[in-house]
């Protein structure tokens, strides 16, 4: 018979929601092992809002820029500044921001091992059985298959999450955009229209047939990436012409990553035992945004606390807990992103409306503030009422563009 190692909680996957996840765990006394992949690398623009600087205790040495305002650049190649108004948004490497992420939670008690999830088993006890490949570093000798036991288990292993597709059966119908980008080396002498501080949208067809394409500043570094849900549609292709048409085709570039990003949550996160899901396995990348390391981070924690409720109650009704929080905070947000991607970035036509809605200044206020808060804002209804008969006229164009 053999003897595995028990664990209160396996974290399988190391970026945001699983290192949230795994330090919290730690913090409140349960024996954590966190196991993840080696040169895993999300592509991603990195920017993260003061909400989460704030409730995640982020410092200030990890952000590699400060954006102070966002461009959005039509199909016409119309401008539109939106300045960032009393603050900024904090901008991340995530080859460093996850590293830091994973030693904070070693750092706070929880065991940290390199691996490649395989798969789910249960000893004679009923006990989950966390099967995982440790990589040979040399290509002569064989990797070698581990295993170890979990009283509970968060997959917080990305968008085509093994966890979830081995625990949960609904977790593989989920729809993708498929992300893209480039960290490239900041030029000595940036072309002229160039801003360290202002991150760069581009809503044209020719960039994304879908999404959008982006300019993020990391400092001495650039994001420059794209997504698509169209599969026939070439990221690399899309990259190459945003570079060429803003002056940045000899850039250096250092690294490139791609990766699906879901568009909606999960309708389950848990297998009603022992099993939970967050961040991108739970499916919680916001829509239209794309935005997902503060998503992830909570994510991760409602997961973390779940978790710890279960181990401390035995109830495994605890695990649904952690979507339901999410979607009780969060849910709005998701679902008028989700409307807002799928009615507005259907065509060049209704993207070339939709940059020109972003000149009201309604629209930019509310816009951030629910941003940089993660809440629709609700202070000003009169604001609310105004952008409603404004985009009424331009559905029926009555506003040209």
């Amino acid at each position: 018979m053999n003897s595995y190692e028990l664990f209160d909680a396996v974290v399988v996957g190391g970026g945001p929601a699983g290192a949230t996840a795994a330090g919290d765990l730690a913090r409140l006394g349960h024996k954590v092992l966190l196991l993840d992949r080696a040169g895993r690398i999300k592509p991603c623009g990195g920017a993260i809002p003061p909400r989460l600087i704030q409730d995640f205790e982020i410092p200030d040495e990890l952000l590699v820029a400060k954006a102070k305002s966002a461009r959005m650049i039509s199909p016409k190649n119309n401008k539109v500044d939106i300045p960032i108004e009393g603050g900024f948004v904090g901008m991340v490497d995530r080859d460093q921001f996850d590293e830091w992420l994973r030693v904070r939670a070693a750092n706070d008690g929880c065991e940290r091992r390199v691996g490649n999830f395989e798969k789910l088993s249960r000893d004679t006890d009923g006990v989950s059985i966390v099967h995982y490949m440790v990589r040979s570093s040399n290509k002569n000798e064989p990797n070698t298959s581990m295993a170890v036991k979990a009283k509970a288990i968060i997959g917080a292993d990305g968008a085509k999450s093994g966890v979830g597709r081995a625990a949960i059966p609904s977790a593989k119908d989920v729809e993708y955009v498929f992300a893209y980008h480039e960290i490239v080396r900041t030029p000595d002498l940036p072309p002229a229209d160039f801003d360290g501080s202002r991150c760069d949208v581009f809503y044209q067809g020719t960039i994304s047939p879908d999404f959008y394409g982006w300019i993020f500043p990391h400092g001495k570094t650039m994001s420059i990436g794209t997504g698509s849900a169209d599969k026939g549609f070439s990221l690399r292709s899309a990259v190459a012409d945003l570079k060429k048409i803003t002056g940045l085709e000899n850039i250096e570039m250092l690294r490139h990553e791609g990766a699906p990003l879901p568009m909606k949550p999960l309708k389950k996160w848990d297998n009603n035992r022992d099993v939970v899901l967050a961040g991108d396995a739970a499916g919680v990348v916001a829509p239209a945004s794309g935005e997902g390391i503060y998503y992830a981070m909570v994510g991760g924690r409602l997961a973390a606390e779940s978790v710890s409720e279960l181990l401390l109650t035995n109830n495994p009704k605890s695990l649904a807990k952690a979507r339901k929080r999410f979607m009780r905070e969060h849910g709005k947000v998701f679902l008028v992103l989700g409307i807002m991607q799928w009615f507005w970035y259907i065509s060049d036509k209704r993207r070339e409306r939709f940059v020109k809605i972003c000149e009201d200044k309604d629209v930019q206020k509310l816009t951030f503030d629910a941003y940089m808060n993660k809440k629709l804002a609700k202070r000003d209804p009169l604001a609310h009422i105004r952008i409603f008969f404004k985009d009424l006229a331009h559905l029926f164009g009555l506003i040209k563009v």
